[in-house]
């Protein structure tokens, strides 16, 4: 299966995930809290039940991923979303939409990294890197759906909830009844048929060792990319999150302006995500890049120094154009081309998962650190950019020239 039935089979992942985290932001955090009685608490264990589980269903989607075949993974990660979000739709009490968020969180994490290694592993030659960025588009899309159906229902309180599920329902059967006809990755089996070709039937004797193993080059490219996507997805987090908190709350900006500020940049992601699926397979990919993440911590730096409406504006506008060019985009193509097939889905579910957990814990923090040390708070976002925008620039491509020479 190639071209857009690629993306569209395998690649909806994206958009299905980011419908379902920003549904259940939504309906936990405003649709169902009257109707279901929801107090801060609640919420707050709800939302990090979801983070959490997102974690582990990367983490274990993306070993077995590498171990079983992609397709099998994707097929039952879908099919376990479908009954999370349906759970979710007819939530009637705490512990069934608790449960909706738990069974969805491990499907989404599930999913994600798997669906990322077969739409590289399956993309006509030299446009692994497009076909990649444009799961990316996918993604936004999703956001973009989700917020766009929020807005339309909102008068209609827990209905709204119920509704926004129930599409996301009907879009992953649609999406399941195109993966059943789904083929393996073929780049995965013919690493799986080398690797058992190569496996030593005498543990103490002295086989050959197995293709895809970890190198020492390879191990430095987990954590260099981990640490990159965990840094970078700090400011991104609080961005997504917590934007409409910081406007209102910090800023003294109101609820209108932070619908704007949410949607309004969404068309500027969607440009500068063309723009990056037309140039990563080209030699121009590294000025692109380099560009746009210097304008991203360009724009944290000078909310370090001036935290005001007009800077924070700013600040929305030129991270969503870089983060459309460089950011998780170019953190998932640089999974796909640096780390082996039989390792890809793990390290790629390793790493989502590590950004995840240091996301929620700094989240914890967020509300106390904005309202009581804004500059601090803004600084310390722009330190963590400045690391990830060094190891990008620096690290990664060391490694990628090391790896090239093995």
């Amino acid at each position: 299966m190639r071209g857009s039935r690629l993306v569209l089979t395998a690649g909806m992942a994206s958009y299905l995930d980011a419908g379902a985290l920003v549904a259940t932001g939504l309906a936990v955090g405003v649709f169902y809290r009257s109707a279901l009685s929801l107090g801060n608490v609640e919420v707050g264990v709800l939302l990090g039940l979801q983070t959490l589980a997102f974690a582990v269903g990367a983490l274990v989607g993306g070993r077995w991923g590498d171990r079983v075949g992609r397709r099998r993974v994707l097929v039952l990660a879908l099919a376990a979303y479908a009954v999370g979000v349906a759970l979710l739709a007819v939530a009637w009490s705490t512990p069934v939409l608790a449960a909706g968020v738990l069974v969805s969180g491990l499907a989404i994490g599930a999913d994600l990294p798997v669906s990322l290694a077969l739409v590289g592993e399956e993309a006509p030659p030299g446009r692994s890197g497009r076909f990649i960025a444009l799961t990316q588009l996918l993604w936004v899309a999703g956001i973009a759906v989700t917020g766009l159906l929020a807005l339309a229902l909102a008068d209609l309180d827990a209905a709204a909830a119920r509704l926004l599920y129930l599409h996301l329902l009907a879009v992953a059967l649609v999406v399941l009844a195109l993966r059943l006809r789904l083929g393996e990755s073929r780049e995965w089996r013919r690493a799986r048929d080398d690797l058992d070709q190569h496996q030593d039937p005498d543990p103490g004797g002295g086989g050959a060792a197995p293709p895809n193993a970890h190198s020492r080059a390879s191990t430095h490219v987990v954590v260099a990319l981990g640490a990159y996507y965990a840094l970078w997805n700090l400011g991104a987090n609080t961005l997504g999150q917590f934007k409409p908190f910081l406007w209102v709350s910090v800023l003294g900006g109101d609820a209108r302006g932070a619908s704007l500020l949410i949607l309004g940049v969404l068309p500027l992601g969607i440009f500068g995500g063309l723009v990056f699926a037309h140039v990563v397979d080209s030699t121009s990919r590294r000025v692109w890049v380099t560009t746009a993440m210097l304008v991203a911590l360009s724009a944290w730096a000078a909310m370090a120094v001036w935290p005001v409406p007009s800077v924070f504006v700013a600040l929305s506008i030129c991270f969503v154009l870089g983060a459309s060019l460089s950011g998780e985009v170019i953190y998932k193509v640089w999974v796909h081309e640096l780390t082996p097939t039989l390792s890809r889905a793990s390290v790629q579910g390793l790493t989502l998962a590590g950004a995840r957990v240091a996301a929620a814990a700094f989240g914890v923090a967020t509300p106390t650190l904005a309202t009581g040390h804004l500059r601090g708070f803004f600084a310390l976002l722009f330190v963590a950019s400045l690391v990830a925008t060094a190891i990008a620039l620096w690290w990664i491509p060391r490694l990628s020239r090391q790896l090239q020479t093995e």
